[in-house]
């Protein structure tokens, strides 16, 4: 019961921000606040699924996948600026975290982990990741709609 009621709450979130994050123009994922660029915020938001999968849910993050930033935009050396690998990226965390609450006895859901972050329930750990990503899905808006802002008054 938890899984499916988790699922259909996380869906909802994760299909608008995908959809979000896939009609953007391929030249918004260079606009930054604080240093911190809508881009990046993509990639992060997808690592962060992947971490919150192995250490809540139990399943490891793949090999092949490489966290640029999970020490913060100050230690991230790469660009993130191709939109099409940026989704393919997000789609493919977010099918690793589904999976990995798919496979979550149902009992496991209200039980305390501890982690890097602290203790927390895997259903809590989900509520922190939908913050996360919503915190983030602001950001960029307001990053975007600040450029253009901008952008419309220079051309005015």
């Amino acid at each position: 019961m938890t899984y499916s009621t988790a699922l259909t709450l996380w869906n909802t979130i994760q299909e608008r921000f995908h959809k979000t994050a896939k009609s953007l123009p391929e030249q918004d994922l260079r606009l930054s606040m604080n240093a911190v660029s809508i881009g990046y915020m993509l990639r992060h938001s997808a690592e962060v699924e992947y971490m919150f999968a192995e250490w809540f849910f139990g399943r490891s993050i793949p090999a092949s996948v490489e966290l640029f930033t999970k020490n913060g935009p100050a230690g991230t050396k790469v660009t993130f600026t191709n939109l099409q690998e940026l989704t393919d990226f997000m789609t493919a965390s977010n099918q690793h975290l589904i999976d990995a609450m798919r496979d979550l006895p149902e009992e496991a859901w209200h039980k305390p982990v501890e982690t890097p972050l602290g203790s927390s329930t895997p259903l809590e750990a989900l509520g922190r990741l939908m913050y996360h990503t919503g915190i983030h899905a602001g950001q960029i808006s307001q990053i975007q709609k600040s450029f253009h802002t901008k952008e419309k008054e220079l051309t005015h």
